[in-house]
């Protein structure tokens, strides 16, 4: 079929699809890949100078936003995934309804949020130009299995011609330093006062040098497997990084990076991270970093996580958590643990996976919730179609289980919070979920049904 043709079609379904009140940032692309099946229909396409994909277990939607902000206050006209949707359908349909029908990409930079396993159907090799990755950890196992079948899908995507950005406090991402053949650039984070000797072995999935195998050496972690490490044995190492987060005071949001002050738009550890990476890039790619640093410290950028707003007079902060992904949910109820106060705590979920039909919970288990036994948090709401997994999940960790409240139907779910409970409304629910509170909780602080 002719480039123009498909191109033509894509355009088509995406117009139905909207005139019918759907999202239709997936069927096109279904439409053209599966149905029609024209799987190498990216790699016709005339791509602009700069071809960016961000990838990796967790963080890439939070600095795909910044990256994105960055650029565009720069000047750079980009066209991005604003909704998330990441897979190859996802990317089919928006590279395609951005195409004249000569298939010619109409903007200056295309930026994307790649699925790991998905990167390498959606460009092939030789189609990035730059790549982020911000970590590989243990994450949806039921989908993935082991976190290096999912960097060997990685792998496959990246060109010799591309230009890396990578999480060098990822031992196994950092092993690309030793073995990719053109220019890599890293970053990371030094030791802050919540970073700790000794490995935590209910969280750590990565503990051998990937070069010689032996193991690897931490002078600290910050979570995980993520750190500062050294192999006794060969060169393999963190090392001196190209840019790196220094004098971290979340409690200000306020970090240098090489040394000079960035202002954090969330203080959580992750928006170090995602901070760290967008300011590479920018920096990679040619935008001045003075230029980075004044629309970094006059943000007005709203994350994609940790929304803030008010309900029965209480603070109410949104924390999305990944399912299937220990790692997120650590640094959600480690926030939380850390907060002052009285405390309400909603979680549940309602799928395990947004795309694969995989509703194995076995991954509760590797999560650290007994973090969450604290005397200053009033009660637990369990809620969604899984609320009876997570609460079983809770009552093993020591907590009172007197705290733990089943919510049989989510329409009661503000009253319930606002007769049963007290203090601050901390939320980690899934995306779906989260957006169901926010908008219920709204609509019952102005008054309606």
């Amino acid at each position: 079929m002719k480039l123009g043709l498909l191109i033509f079609i894509n355009k088509l379904v995406t117009k139905i699809c909207r005139l019918f009140k759907k999202n239709g940032s997936v069927y096109p692309g279904y439409i053209i890949y599966d149905v029609l099946r024209q799987k190498k229909v990216l790699e016709k396409i005339k791509y602009p100078k700069f071809v960016i994909a961000v990838t990796g277990s967790s963080g890439k939607g939070s600095t795909t936003e910044l990256v994105n902000y960055i650029l565009t206050k720069k000047g750079y006209d980009v066209c991005y995934n604003k909704n998330g949707s990441n897979g190859v359908l996802a990317a089919t349909t928006l590279i395609l309804n951005n195409c004249n029908l000569k298939g010619e990409f109409l903007h200056e930079v295309l930026l994307l949020e790649c699925d790991e396993r998905h990167l390498k159907l959606i460009f092939g090799k030789n189609k990035m130009t730059h790549l982020i990755i911000t970590n590989m950890t243990r994450d949806q196992p039921a989908r993935h299995g082991n976190y290096d079948v999912v960097f060997g899908d990685v792998l496959k995507g990246i060109g010799n011609n591309t230009t890396l950005i990578i999480n060098a406090d990822d031992p196994l991402v950092n092993r690309l330093k030793f073995t990719h053949k053109n220019e890599v650039i890293r970053y990371g984070m030094a030791k802050t006062k919540d970073s700790y000797i000794g490995s935590n072995a209910d969280l750590t999935d990565y503990a051998y040098c990937p070069m010689c195998n032996r193991k690897l050496e931490y002078k600290y972690y910050h979570y995980g497997h993520i750190g500062n490490y050294q192999c006794p044995n060969c060169d393999f190492g963190r090392g001196k990084v190209e840019y790196e987060a220094t004098d971290i005071d979340l409690k200000k949001q306020k970090i240098k990076i090489n040394g000079e002050l960035v202002n954090l738009d969330k203080n959580v550890l992750y928006a170090v991270y995602y901070t760290l990476a967008a300011y590479t890039l920018c920096s990679t790619i040619g935008v001045k970093e003075k230029d980075i640093l004044s629309i970094l410290n006059n943000n007005k950028h709203e994350s994609k996580r940790g929304k803030v707003s008010n309900f029965d007079g209480r603070t109410l902060l949104s924390l999305e958590s990944k399912n299937e992904n220990n790692l997120s949910y650590y640094q959600t109820i480690k926030y939380i643990a850390d907060q002052k106060g009285k405390k309400t705590v909603v979680l549940g979920f309602n799928n395990v996976s947004r795309r694969h039909p995989h509703n194995d919970v076995s991954w509760l288990w590797d999560i650290k919730f007994e973090l969450l036994n604290d005397k200053n948090i009033d009660k637990f709401f369990c809620i969604g179609k899984f609320r009876y997994d997570v609460a079983a999940r809770l009552s093993f960790t020591g907590i009172d289980i007197e705290k733990i409240v089943l919510v049989e139907d989510m329409e009661t779910l503000p009253e319930e919070i606002k007769n049963k409970s007290i203090g601050d409304i901390y939320t980690m629910c899934c995306i779906e979920l989260t957006n169901i509170i926010k908008n219920m909780l709204e609509d019952d602080e102005n008054g309606k049904d």
